[in-house]
Parts: structure tokens; C-alpha cells; sequence
């Protein structure tokens, strides 16, 4: 049913200082700015994932619910955007196992649902089947692509059930890192990782960070900070012959790691 990981949603309080961020962040140029039911849209893709960033700017029903989201928990990641070849087919299955899908959204040269909130322990979660595909965005590409994204959940076995059994991702690897148990899912290109963090309180799973992937993390690094950005020393990764750094500020809230593989680890 799921190709691959489409995109992810930021929200952020003003587009144009959000846009301004991630084409900093990326090495990209966004591909311009839409507005539609009080809210504005930009899209940046890399080679495998792009990166949507929605900011209210009207006072519609969706702008209303994104400005209440922003204020309660700030800017940062919001929804996830899976890519499938036959919307009709993924809405049957998505029926049949219980995830409660809304009806398709047709749009010019996509067509969307989301499976309901409840279903997917708080994670806004959709389908998207687009036709044509997404091309990367224009720019030095600092960043080739997305590595993985980082969900944390209080229950790895419910989340287990959700993107392994329901949604059908490949699960490749788990494993425990300073007493945290990982789960790791192939999707497309990315990575899905999920981790176990028992002190969410109400319950629900968090759509955390992401994890960009790099040619040259000293460069990059050096690119950025020179930008302005706060970015931590490069390091050796978890992962054997990788190469990682933290940036610090400069990502709409959302916990972002640089990482360079080796060929031999990739």
C-alpha cells in the first residue's frame, strides 16, 4: 500500500519567516507560497522527502485549529504524509483494518485522506497519491535527503501493530540504546524510527525530529553556522561509520540531526 514517506508538516506562526528557515536549513528554494482556507502553504522537497510548512493567516476552521495547535505546543512537527500509487485501494484497506478513514480530498495533482486520530494514537497521519511526482527543489542541496524521522510512543508494541501489521512497513531492526528500546521501519528511501519514551503522560505518540542526510557533515556544518545557526561540533554517530551533528536552533522546533554515512553503512 505505502511507496514511501511523501512529506512532513511544520507548522509554523508566520510562512514567510518559516520558508525563509528551511531553505536556509535544506539548501533549497521553495516553490513559492499558496494560501487556501485561511492558511499558507510552502513545499520544499529534498531527494526522497519534501518538507511542508503551513502557517495561519486567516480565520477559517483549519486556520483556527493550526493557530490553537501552535499555541498550545509551539512550532514543529505535525503530520505525516505517506505516498501510495492507488488512493482508492489504500482507502479500502485503511477501511478494512479499522483506521477510520476520512473521505479522499481531491485536488489538482493530488488526492489525500487521513485515518483518524484515535486510530493512529494521536498521530495526524495521511495518504497521498500524486500525479506527477514531486521533484526536488532547486538549490546547492545541502542536505541530499531525509534519513529517518523519530516517533516517540509509550507503547512500542501498539506501535508495533500500527506501522508494521496495519500499515505494512518493513521492520528492519530493533534494538536497545541506553536502556530505550528502537524500532526501526523502512519506508521508500527514509527511515521510520520508533522510539519508547515512558513519560509521555496523556498517552498518545509524539511525532518528534528528523534526521537529514549529508555528504560532508563538516561542511554542511560549516555552511550553516556561518548562516547564523547554532550547531553542535561534529561527532561519531550511534551508528556504525556515520557521522552526526545537532543544530540547535534554525528548524521551527523540531529536534534535527546532520548525518554523514559511510558507503559501508549505508
Amino acid at each position: 500500500m505505502i511507496t514511501g514517506l511523501d512529506h512532513v508538516v511544520i507548522a509554523v506562526r508566520d510562512i514567510e519567516a518559516g520558508v525563509a528557515t528551511y531553505q536556509t536549513l535544506l539548501g533549497r528554494v521553495a516553490n513559492g507560497i499558496e494560501q487556501r482556507d485561511g492558511v499558507a502553504t510552502a513545499l520544499i522537497a529534498t531527494d526522497n522527502v519534501a518538507v511542508e510548512l503551513m502557517a495561519p493567516i486567516g480565520d477559517g476552521d483549519i486556520a483556527s485549529r493550526l493557530r490553537a495547535t501552535i499555541e498550545e505546543n509551539g512550532e514543529g512537527l505535525k503530520s505525516l504524509v505517506f505516498a501510495v500509487r492507488d488512493i482508492e485501494a489504500a482507502h479500502r484497506r485503511a477501511g478494512r483494518l479499522a483506521l477510520d478513514p476520512e473521505p479522499i480530498a481531491h485536488h489538482e495533482t493530488w488526492r489525500s485522506f487521513r485515518a483518524a486520530t484515535q486510530r493512529t494514537h494521536g498521530v495526524r497521519l495521511f495518504l497521498i497519491e500524486r500525479a506527477p511526482p514531486l521533484l526536488p527543489s532547486a538549490g546547492a542541496g545541502l542536505v541530499i535527503g531525509l534519513d529517518h524521522l523519530v516517533i516517540q510512543t509509550p507503547d512500542v508494541e501498539r506501535a508495533a501493530a500500527l506501522y508494521g501489521a496495519r500499515l505494512a512497513l518493513d521492520m528492519r531492526l530493533e534494538r536497545e540504546v541506553a536502556g530505550r528500546r528502537l524500532m526501526f521501519f523502512r519506508c521508500g528511501a527514509a527511515i521510520l524510527e520508533i522510539a519508547h519514551d515512558p513519560s509521555i503522560s496523556d498517552g498518545k505518540d509524539v511525532l518528534w525530529g528528523l534526521s537529514w542526510r549529508v555528504r560532508d557533515a563538516d561542511g554542511v556544518r560549516g555552511q550553516l553556522a556561518a548562516a547564523g545557526l547554532d550547531v553542535s561540533d561534529v561527532r561519531i554517530g550511534v551508528k556504525p561509520g556515520t557521522r552526526v551533528f545537532t543544530v540547535r536552533d534554525g528548524t521551527c522546533g523540531v529536534p534535527t540531526l546532520m548525518i554523514q554515512a559511510s558507503p559501508k553503512s549505508d
